[in-house]
């Protein structure tokens, strides 16, 4: 694609000079050079503060690492990446106001990076109305179910629909019918609520109670009561910084007689497993986007993403063990990016005015393989909703580790399409 580029812009100084305007060839070079040497600009709507801060951390260095494959690798149709990064704080209103910077002040050519899905909802509605390529990287059902525009895309990481829709049959299958959830009070933890309930009903189970939590909630102890007697198994997902503090309150409320626990690893992302207080999570279950300690049949490509973002086989980071990474989320950013350059050389993106032929060249996309690029594991995009589908990986916590027990199939993550971004107008 790149060589398609370079072929266009001799066209371009070729056709002004053939027309007799040679006074504007040298015009002409210039602006062919500036378009062929200037970087690309993709604005990071980061995390750094409020709830999703430890996301934004290591959402930055995996961005980072991408980048500098990138770049290494010869950029983009020949043009370098730059990131702008702007910290959102974690907050809606903030991030509709970051969208707008990079659209106006920062001149970017697509935006990219939110996590948390109440961001993502308020930030949205602006990418669309900036026409502003908008690239999420947020698990939430909020692209799927059509609720947004089309330049909103989340190409690189599947969402909880599809998730716990995978989930539902091991859980009912290995742990037992009979559920109590307990999530975050957001759109996040909405989506859990309302796509587990049906998942668990159709394997013939039921939720006995669900237990919402403010996200800024820092003691959980008053809400574990909730919990109904018979309840076979809680299932937990929660964020934020005081997750720690949820899992050690947890165990000291059940003891020894636990019921079967099964999380999602939000809960304890960025969380060391040998942190005192959590040794009651042995024998329990975890879903996982990336297996966050390396597996027995670890791929070439895990180990590879590992040593480029600076992470150990047990999570870390490579210079300070304490520091444990977000490794089962923090893989989108890595693939968003690269999904990002296989649609600007698809398109053969020269700048703003090929944003309509960037998404449309994303839309176009079906499988992508297993790969140094996708090391999460293989996907399949569906360009009608925005949304990629994937494996999925479900864990057991033995003497401290995270050991991967089932990985679904893609086949397991599918449900009927709820949109068709592609009729929309751009």
């Amino acid at each position: 694609m790149t060589q398609s580029f370079k072929t266009n812009r001799r066209t371009l100084i070729k056709g002004a000079a053939a027309g007799g305007v040679l006074a504007a060839a040298p015009l002409v070079s210039r602006f062919a050079q500036a378009q062929s040497s200037a970087p690309i600009r993709i604005g990071f709507q980061q995390h750094v503060t409020g709830i999703g801060a430890a996301y934004g951390r290591w959402y930055g260095r995996t961005t980072d690492a991408a980048v500098k494959k990138i770049n290494d690798e010869g950029g983009i149709n020949g043009r370098m990446i730059e990131i702008i990064a702007e910290d959102d704080g974690t907050d809606p209103k903030r991030g509709a106001e970051v969208v707008g910077k990079f659209a106006s002040q920062h001149d970017c050519d697509v935006a990219f990076g939110t996590l948390f899905s109440h961001v993502v909802y308020g930030s949205a509605p602006a990418a669309g109305e900036l026409k502003l390529p908008y690239f999420v990287v947020s698990e939430g059902h909020h692209v799927a179910s059509g609720a947004l525009n089309r330049y909103t895309m989340q190409p690189g990481i599947t969402d909880v629909k599809s998730q716990v829709q995978a989930m539902a049959p091991y859980v009912a299958e290995n742990l037992g019918k009979k559920v109590t959830m307990i999530f975050p009070d957001f759109a996040f933890g909405h989506d859990h609520r309302d796509y587990f309930t049906a998942a668990i009903e159709a394997q013939g189970g039921e939720v006995l109670e669900h237990i919402a939590i403010p996200p800024t909630e820092t003691s959980f102890t008053k809400y574990f009561p909730k919990i109904p007697r018979e309840t076979e198994v809680v299932y937990h997902v929660m964020v934020g910084p005081a997750v720690l503090t949820f899992v050690k309150e947890m165990g000291e409320f059940f003891g020894p007689s636990k019921p079967a626990i099964f999380g999602f690893i939000d809960s304890l992302e960025a969380v060391d497993m040998t942190s005192p207080g959590l040794e009651f999570l042995d024998g329990t279950y975890f879903w996982e986007g990336m297996p966050r300690y390396a597996q027995a049949d670890q791929t070439e490509y895990d180990k590879a993403f590992r040593a480029a973002v600076g992470v150990d086989d047990n999570g870390a980071s490579v210079s300070d063990p304490r520091d444990v990474s977000t490794y089962a989320h923090m893989f989108g950013c890595w693939e968003t990016l690269h999904i990002i350059k296989a649609g600007m050389e698809a398109s053969d993106y020269a700048g703003p005015q090929d944003r309509a032929k960037l998404i449309e060249a994303i839309e176009a996309m079906t499988e992508l393989a297993e790969s140094f690029e996708h090391p999460q594991g293989p996907k399949l995009f569906n360009g009608k909703t925005h949304q990629v589908f994937g494996v999925q990986y479900i864990s057991k916590v033995e003497n401290g580790k995270l050991v991967k027990v089932h990985t679904t199939s893609i086949e397991d993550t599918q449900y009927p399409d709820e949109a068709d971004y592609t009729t929309m107008a751009f």
